[in-house]
């Protein structure tokens, strides 16, 4: 006699476990990080265990967004439009000391980290960061979305909170 099993789960957490192993990558690379950054796509660190492994080249079809290197002040108005375009649910990682806190750069051309911009769920430290603190970025990551409720049917019907860069670029208005 064959033993039939029966799995049950909540719903939440079944969404959960697939937003985890389901990370679609945008890679905004923007200075030296980006080398360290490339490493991490070889075969030796294998991210297709982590979900994460195929970078989408548009921000439409990617739910994280993986801020790799320095953002100055010209380029916050693009950042922020990527991040805008991203699907929800969607994350942020800041990659290297430069997009975590700007970096050794302290002049009035570089934004102090981009969580000044929008929201950042991680920060991988090092200049240039190893390419293992980028896995221990994802693992946080992935026990982060784990852990979340995610929203089945969006509550604020599908206008989210936008951030603002008035504060960032003065009181004048940037068409964005």
């Amino acid at each position: 006699m064959e033993k039939t099993g029966i799995l049950t789960t909540q719903l939440e957490k079944a969404i959960a476990w697939a937003r985890k192993y389901s990370l679609f990558t945008y890679p905004f690379v923007t200075a030296c990080c980006g080398m360290e950054f490339m490493s991490v796509s070889c075969a030796h660190y294998d991210t297709d265990r982590f979900g994460a492994a195929l970078p989408r080249f548009s921000p439409r079809q990617s739910d994280l967004l993986l801020v790799v290197g320095t953002v100055n002040h010209k380029l916050a108005p693009v950042l922020l439009r990527i991040y805008e375009q991203m699907l929800e649910p969607k994350w942020v990682i800041a990659f290297g000391a430069c997009a975590s806190s700007g970096g050794f750069y302290d002049n009035y051309a570089t934004v102090n980290g981009i969580d000044k911009i929008i929201p950042v769920d991680v920060y991988v430290p090092g200049c240039p960061p190893r390419p293992e603190t980028y896995l221990d970025a994802l693992i946080k990551l992935q026990n982060k979305i784990q852990n979340e409720k995610p929203a089945i049917l969006p509550a604020h019907g599908g206008l989210q909170p936008k951030p603002r860069l008035e504060h960032l670029l003065g009181e004048t208005k940037h068409q964005i």
